[in-house]
Formats: structure tokens, sequence, C-alpha cells
């Protein structure tokens, strides 16, 4: 009997495509097997690793890895008006991109510009981007989505106020965060409580301002609200700190939105010779770098920050993957845990005061 031909001549190494052969399936499965994709059955996945055994096949990693690399380029949308939200962000996501061995292309737009927006998106995909990744604001543009919807380009937005069918996103509970640290305030005896709200252009504004609301009405049904507009920057907090505290009686407490604005109240606290927490708790949100910056230290609530950018990064990944294999896929909406972290910007309400 003839001896059957060998796939390859000793002198070539063996391919994907020899695999492929002997395992009696496709070059892409082989690929998909070898790079550790979730979507492959277990029963074909096994076959094709024994066959890769048989031969002593050893993939190409750095080609893989450039391969890899070319077909994961994703875009990075941003228009935070807090740096150090941005900052924390943007580490998430570099450290993510970069131990998948993708890459990332920044570009930033003028939030609320819906022209800019979409020229923004053209310009990313121009720019041979497989997926886009929509930080705060921009995670909640109706321009933004629209465009990428119809460059068929996958997206997932981040930090949203509450999900969204057609998009996959990672959050947090804005409406329970923003309750549970009301509810705290009110356990350190503040009734007269101060909210500065975030900007109007993103739901987790409304989200944290339900939040607060609805502790302070199941204290106490009668307690008015005092509520002051804010837009996440550290110059509208300073606004909104002006206005809540030339209240003829001022607030034992002031909750805002965001670090930034909850820094500013500190600031103009100070500028009128208030004591925090001693004359007035203040409370923020994020616990981005500026809660450990300023004097006293911020309480806040904890959005886990580069862990969401992380989780974005690998939900982006899996669904750019999975529509180069046309392999069905569903919206995702991540809800990742909030934590509150106390320091020394709040205290018990004194006796005797507001």
């Amino acid at each position: 009997m003839a001896k059957r031909k060998s796939l390859r001549r000793s002198n070539q190494a063996v391919t994907a495509e020899d695999v492929a052969q002997r395992a009696g399936v496709s070059s892409m499965t082989v690929s998909r097997v070898m790079s550790g994709a979730k979507n492959v059955r277990t029963a074909t996945r096994e076959i094709v690793l024994t066959a890769a055994r048989q031969l002593n096949y050893a993939p190409n990693i750095a080609a893989r890895s450039l391969a890899s690399a070319e077909h994961q380029r994703i875009g990075l949308l941003f228009a935070n008006p807090s740096a150090a939200y941005l900052t924390q962000f943007l580490v998430g996501v570099l450290d993510e991109v970069g131990r998948r061995g993708a890459q990332v292309t920044l570009w930033r737009v003028d939030a609320g510009n819906a022209v800019e927006e979409r020229k923004a998106i053209q310009a990313l995909r121009a720019g041979q981007v497989n997926g886009v990744l929509l930080p705060p604001p921009l995670s909640e543009s109706q321009a933004v989505r629209q465009e990428c919807r119809t460059a068929g380009l996958p997206a997932v937005a981040v930090a949203t106020g509450k999900a969204d069918r057609g998009i996959s996103c990672v959050r947090i509970d804005n409406y329970q965060a923003a309750y549970d640290m009301t509810r705290k305030l009110v356990s350190l005896g503040h009734r007269r409580i101060g909210f500065i709200k975030g900007h109007p252009n993103q739901t987790a504004s409304g989200e944290r301002l339900a939040g607060f609301e609805a502790a302070l009405r199941e204290h106490d049904a009668r307690v008015r609200p005092l509520i002051a507009q804010g837009f996440f920057d550290y110059q509208s907090g300073l606004r909104a700190a002006e206005r809540l505290l030339s209240q003829k009686q001022r607030p034992s407490a002031i909750f805002a939105s965001n670090d930034d604005m909850a820094a500013a109240v500190v600031s103009v606290a100070h500028r009128r010779g208030l004591d925090v927490p001693r004359d007035m708790s203040v409370a923020g949100f994020d616990d981005t770098s500026v809660a450990t910056t300023l004097w006293p230290e911020l309480t806040t609530v904890r959005q886990p920050i580069g862990e969401m950018a992380a989780a974005a990064v690998d939900l982006l990944l899996k669904e750019i993957r999975a529509r180069r294999y046309k392999d069905p896929i569903e919206p995702v909406d991540l809800v990742m845990p909030h934590t509150l972290i106390e320091r020394q910007s709040t205290a018990e309400r004194r006796k005797g005061g507001v």
C-alpha cells in the first residue's frame, strides 16, 4: 500500500490550513480556536486542538498579534468637562487595549454640536476603526448613535443613566447611588440638604436627582429639597454653591452630582468662613482624583470608572468579533456596583445648627 502523502513538505511549516484539512473544518474555525474565541462548540474545539497537536502546529503569535491589532482598532470619542473623570477613564481603556493587543484612536469633539459629532464618527470610520467607545456625555448623543447605526459601526455607551435597547451600556445604578448617599447624610442628622444637579444632557443627572429626592421623601415628605443647576464642571459648581449658600436658611449639607462641583462647594464654603465639615458637610460623586487632592478629602460615591472603561472595551471587542463572524449578538446592559466612600468632608450635624 502506498504511503499517504504528507500534507506539507518537510521543509515547510505547518499552517492553519493544514490543521483545518486534518480536522475537517474551515481555516477561520482554526483561527478562532487558536485565538481563544468563546463562540466555538466544545466538540469542534477539541477536534481542532487534537489536529494541531498531531501536526505539531505552532501558531505565529507575533503575526497573530499584529493581525489582531490591525482588525481591532477602537475609536474613543470624548468631550467630558471633567479632566479627572476623563483621565481615569482613559487609563482604564489604555490598560485594557494594551492587554488585548488592540489599538485606540482618540477623537475630541464639542458635545451638543450634532454636525460635528456626526463628522467625528465619519472621520473615525474613515480611519478604519472597527468600533467606538462613548464615554459621557457622548454616550447620550442621539446624533452619534444614529451615525454609528448608519455606518454599521459597533459602539458601547458608558455611564448612561438608563439602559438602551439599541446599544450596549456599562453603567452603575445612579438612582440607588444617590439615594444611598442622601440616606447617609440624613443618618448624620442633616435635614436641610442642598443638591447640585448634573448636566441636563445626561440621563444620569436625572437619575441622581430622583434618587436624592426619593430618599428625602422617604424620611419626611414635608422636607423641601434645595436644588441648584450644575453642568459637571468646577465653574458651574461655584455658581450653584453660591446660590445654595445665599439662602436665608443655608443647608447644613450639600450633595453635588460629581466631585468637581463638590470641590467647588468646599471652596465657596471656605471663602464664606464656613468650616467643612463642622459647619457644613459636603459630598460628591465619582471618586475621581479630585476627591483626595483637596482638604478636607471628599466623602463621595465611588463609580468604578477604570473598571467600567475596561468592561466597555471587552464588550466592544466581543461585538466586533461577533459581527466579523456574523454571529448573533444582543445589546448588553452591564450594571457595575457603586460604593460609598466616607472621608473627612462629612460629619454629624451640630446641635443647634441649621
